[in-house]
């Protein structure tokens, strides 16, 4: 069968190429095209077109790229209806993917959605769009199923990717030392900052992070290069800081790390599963504007996974002016020490890890998937 995928950041990219293998695993005929990364053309996707071409955050920004967003889902969505794929599946990246549901819908094509737009948090009028153009929805968080069950739409669940993708990562037994080694790194002890994926988020919360650097001289501080980004994206926020950014090994560094400062998103949830101390930072354009904007339209106590999972706060959200030298330092200093807050959150995370379930949802989704494909054939 014919597999059309579209993701739209490197989170959507990673769980996109597992489900990649579990189809290809049920479904050996499977032919995979659509919009990603990386990720999804290893594990055998043709890619039209990389996610950090169309990656757009914040208020504002897509504001000022609404004409560069209208021409990609036009592009995107001759592309779906000329390729005439068996399914679409679309995965988060709502705001992208919901107008391309659309044009499926309307050509006769089958609609799939892997991992649901945050719709809790934000937007349940989008819910209606999910009902009218979405034949299937895969949920990756099991308060999703009694959320969608409040509208009349069945959500179906299989436990959690990241799981399958955190337990299945390499260098699992490298040792402090090996690792530093591999990357030239000082024997300090290492606080890992993972600044996002996309270039907003890279210049509104690395030089708040970044300032942690001179607060904190016992410690190396060392960015978890995003694969969409290269050096000359981090270097104007470095100044002469004797930071390092490795690349394709956020896994590997965060094992390596005695506390993390992590951008909201997927990231806080990868951090909480390899039990790594965190604060999680958020800001962005406009200043009070967006600040207005923000809590205007979100709905949720929470923007972290790890607190939203949990239903209370086991890692500190620092969001938009929260996001200061002060709040941030006061934080990691807490993240530091052995005992108090450090030992909560780690005795959190346990609990978050029994929560998410066994590894082998990837492979799961893919078969409900292929499962009900065929019975529609």
């Amino acid at each position: 069968m014919k597999y059309y995928i579209i993701a739209g950041e490197a989170s959507g990219d990673l769980h996109a190429s597992n489900l990649i293998k579990g189809l290809k695993e049920e479904d050996p005929q499977a032919v995979v095209r659509g919009w990603g990364g990386d990720l999804m053309q290893q594990a055998g996707c043709e890619i039209v077109r990389h996610y950090k071409d169309t990656a757009i955050m914040g208020f504002l920004t897509v504001l000022k790229n609404l004409g560069k967003i209208q021409t990609n889902i036009r592009l995107c969505s001759e592309d779906v209806v000329c390729w005439k794929p068996d399914v679409l599946i679309l995965v988060d990246y709502a705001g992208f993917n919901l107008r391309i549901a659309r044009f499926a819908k309307e050509a006769g094509i089958r609609v799939f959605y892997y991992i649901s737009p945050k719709l809790w948090a934000w937007n349940t009028g989008r819910v209606k769009k999910i009902k009218k153009y979405v034949d299937r929805m895969y949920v990756i968080f099991p308060f999703e199923t009694d959320f969608y069950k409040k509208y009349g739409y069945k959500a179906e669940y299989e436990g959690n990717p990241l799981v399958d993708a955190v337990y299945g990562r390499s260098f699992q037994e490298e040792t402090f030392e090996q690792f530093v080694t591999a990357n030239r790194l000082s024997s300090k002890p290492i606080v890992a900052l993972l600044a996002g994926s996309r270039s907003q988020e890279i210049k509104h919360v690395l030089p708040k992070m970044l300032e942690m650097t001179e607060c904190f001289p016992d410690y190396q501080f060392v960015i978890a290069g995003a694969p969409s980004m290269a050096g000359a994206d981090y270097a104007p926020y470095l100044n002469g800081k004797e930071v390092a950014v490795v690349y394709g090994q956020t896994y590997r560094l965060l094992q390596q790390s005695v506390a993390a400062l992590v951008t909201s998103g997927t990231a806080t949830l990868e951090t909480a599963i390899l039990k790594v101390p965190q604060t999680v930072c958020y800001s962005g354009e406009g200043g009070a504007l967006s600040y207005f904007l923000f809590k205007a339209f979100v709905k949720v106590k929470y923007i972290s996974l790890v607190n939203l999972i949990m239903g209370r706060e086991v890692v500190k959200e620092l969001l938009m002016q929260k996001l200061n030298r002060r709040n941030l330092r006061a934080e990691l200093t807490a993240l530091l020490e052995q005992f108090g807050k450090r030992a909560r959150m780690l005795a959190d995370y346990e609990e978050i890890n029994c929560r998410l379930g066994a590894p082998g949802a990837s492979r799961r989704f893919a078969a409900r998937m292929v499962e009900e494909l065929r019975a529609k054939q």
